[in-house]
């Protein structure tokens, strides 16, 4: 049993990067004395989250805001301070704010309940937002219950190999520990990598025809690219479906570099930033020409 409880000043000395990491963000890039971020508030294709090294603060130039570690986590989880510290107490992250690796850590942070078929509505009208086929939702991820601090939330879940879960809904960007790649083997000849989760089932939903004959790993985050030559032994080649986005384009490069079986396969999405902006926007386009042709008629 703990002697102390979480206290306000305990919590604000807690490394900013380990609880990010342990949420399932790490950096797209960083120096000796900060890290940047796609913003955990937000979706975004230029990372504009700061977080210095040096001060152990964040601050977010989107919004024009920042703080401590307490400021950040009431934001994300939509928690009192209170809770926060609950949720901290739990949890087993760094006390010092000297530089780390953003790695997931196994903590208690995030517990996992309730795993069922979707059914929410909330989910649901989610889904249709995203342009993600129901049919294709129900077959690969899951409506996941689970619990930070004291509060309960929902999100789709996908399962990872370690049996860690990715969860998203509106409004959070969470994963249950361990956090891992999730991969999809049915002994097919290729194998396609995407980043994650919207990815995968945009990749299902826009359905190329060299899919039918392809395997899937999902990285869940860019940190696990580097471990995809663990992978590729028995397969024909490796196409990358990673964003067209900085981060994206550096890790595409770096991967090409290493190995002859690694293929850029983003012409499939050719002028958008990723699989789910390019599904939505064939989606509009259908509809577009749906109501034109029913002017017309």
């Amino acid at each position: 049993m703990k002697e102390k409880r979480m206290n306000c000043e305990t919590a604000r000395n807690l490394c900013i990067l380990s609880a990010l990491a342990d949420m399932g963000h790490f950096p797209t890039r960083e120096s000796k004395r900060e890290a940047w971020f796609l913003s955990p508030f937000r979706k975004e294709t230029k990372a504009s989250f700061k977080v210095s090294k040096v001060l152990n603060r964040w601050y977010d130039h989107g919004e024009g805001v920042g703080g401590n570690l307490i400021d950040l986590m009431t934001r994300i989880t939509g928690s009192s301070v209170s809770e926060v510290l609950e949720l901290l107490d739990e949890g087993s992250y760094s006390m010092s704010p000297a530089p780390i690796k953003a790695t997931a850590k196994t903590k208690k942070g995030i517990i996992v309940g309730e795993v069922m078929d979707i059914c929410h509505p909330a989910l649901v009208q989610y889904l249709e937002h995203r342009c993600i086929p129901m049919a294709i939702a129900r077959s690969y991820v899951k409506e996941v219950h689970f619990k930070m601090g004291n509060r309960d939330f929902f999100a789709i879940g996908l399962e990872n190999r370690k049996g860690g879960w990715e969860l998203r809904n509106s409004f959070q960007k969470l994963c249950s520990s361990p956090k891992a790649i999730a991969y999809f083997k049915e002994d097919r000849k290729y194998l396609a990598v995407v980043e994650g989760m919207f990815d995968f089932l945009s990749l299902k939903a826009i359905g190329p025809a060299w899919l039918v004959d392809s395997d899937i790993v999902v990285l869940n985050s860019l940190a696990f690219a580097n471990n995809l030559k663990g992978f590729i032994d028995g397969y024909t080649h490796c196409k990358l479906l990673l964003d067209n986005d900085g981060a994206g384009d550096s890790m595409t490069k770096s991967l090409l570099e290493q190995h002859s079986k690694f293929k850029d396969g983003r012409e499939l999405f050719c002028g958008f930033k990723d699989l789910n902006e390019k599904l939505r926007y064939d989606h509009l386009m259908k509809i577009e020409k749906g109501v034109g042709l029913n002017h017309i008629l």
